[in-house]
């Protein structure tokens, strides 16, 4: 089936669209560009990295923008996602949820309206195997906000990988936040996997304070061939 996917270029959304793609062709990428940097439904965090993302996966890029108010901001993706099906004739779209009822509830309800079959393959997983399994497939993301107890600004910039996942582990039961970031604890970009054509490489960032939020924001980045 020819498959849209939902993408903000962090860890679930990336791994989803990996997962659905070995029985089914990604044809296309579906982002929003919010403009409420807390909204319930779309990230803004990395936004920078998309179009090399984009690049790197070689797959097209489509863009909606939403002011982010809640509610509305669900008809502006219903709309997108019209819209996007007729552009590439869509059978279905995969997203990354993993537990979020508000989520999963909204883009299928969405998703169902529009015609369209929706692919949620890490819904409900074992967050621990699921992160595991991620960085044994070769996947490199690196956590690009933080917004917990917990997780500091030293956090900023670090790469998921097995050791920081064990930190990451003992972590999230002292100070209660979801293991996978499913509550916004933190925010992920994913800069090369066996997906990628060619990998990112992350050249100058600012850390910027913004209320109980610490995030990097991508300065300059470019696209590296991989050996």
């Amino acid at each position: 089936m020819r498959l849209g996917a939902l993408f903000t270029g962090g860890k679930d959304s990336t791994y989803s669209a990996f997962l659905e793609s070995k029985d089914n062709e990604i044809v296309c990428l579906i982002n929003a560009r919010s403009a409420n940097p807390d909204s319930y439904m779309f990230h803004t965090v990395g936004e920078e990295l998309l179009d090399l993302q984009s690049e790197a996966l070689g797959i097209p890029l489509e863009r909606f923008y939403t002011k982010g108010e809640k509610e509305k901001e669900l008809l502006d993706l219903q709309n997108s996602i019209i819209r996007i099906k007729r552009k590439y004739a869509l059978d279905g779209v995969v997203s990354g949820a993993l537990e979020s009822d508000y989520q999963f509830q909204r883009i299928g309800r969405i998703l169902s309206n529009a015609g369209l079959k929706s692919f949620t393959p890490l819904w409900h997983i074992d967050v621990k195997s699921y992160l595991n399994e991620f960085i044994s497939s070769g996947f490199k993301a690196v956590i690009i906000s933080v917004s917990a107890d917990g997780l500091d600004q030293s956090w900023l910039g670090r790469e998921i990988d097995k050791a920081t996942l064990a930190e990451l582990d003992t972590l999230s039961k002292r100070f209660r936040f979801h293991l996978g970031f499913e509550g916004g604890e933190a925010e992920t970009a994913v800069l090369d996997g066996p997906s990628f054509k060619k990998m990112i490489i992350i050249q100058k960032t600012e850390t910027i304070h913004d209320g109980n939020k610490h995030y990097l924001k991508i300065i300059s980045s470019k696209l590296e061939s991989k050996l």
